[in-house]
């Protein structure tokens, strides 16, 4: 099958274009689209469980680890012990890091109204619906290769 006829080719093509689009614009304010997405994920007020940040963007504990201490290291977050469970290291925004999440967040924004004035909303819910089921199709797989003891647990 030529990778053209393929349903992850484009998925691929369209998110590397997308992460390189971000990419540039990040860039000159010393960030990554990786970084823009972890602070996107911090919540600004009351600060994020570190072990939550992760899989809510689909990053490796161990990137994650490294990437939040690039960001502490930096001044944008900081992280303390939370207060009601010891256990759990809750991440916070410093005010730099706010400053860099808004920056983030403000371009998420352009490129989405970008992409909602160039594309009908009618295409737009064909494609949310067609990229969820395909999720849905790819976890699915995961659990049942999963129960057949193909996929240890913690790479899915």
């Amino acid at each position: 099958m030529k990778k053209e006829k393929t349903v992850d080719f484009y998925i691929k093509w369209a998110w590397h274009a997308i992460s390189r689009m971000y990419n540039a614009y990040a860039n000159p304010n010393e960030m990554t689209m990786a970084i823009g997405y972890v602070l996107l994920n911090i919540d600004s007020e009351k600060g994020t469980p570190a072990t939550k940040i992760g899989p809510s963007i689909g990053m490796e504990p161990r990137s994650l680890t490294r990437m939040l201490k690039t960001l502490e290291e930096k001044g944008w977050i900081y992280r303390e012990i939370d207060a009601d469970d010891k256990r759990f290291v809750r991440v916070f925004l410093t005010e730099e890091g706010r400053k860099k999440r808004s920056f983030s967040r403000e371009g998420v924004i352009v490129f989405n109204k970008m992409i909602q004035e160039q594309i009908p909303a009618e295409k737009l819910a064909v494609f949310f619906e067609v990229i969820k089921e395909i999720n849905r199709l790819v976890d699915e797989q995961n659990s049942k290769a999963r129960e057949a003891g193909v996929l240890p647990d913690e790479i899915i």
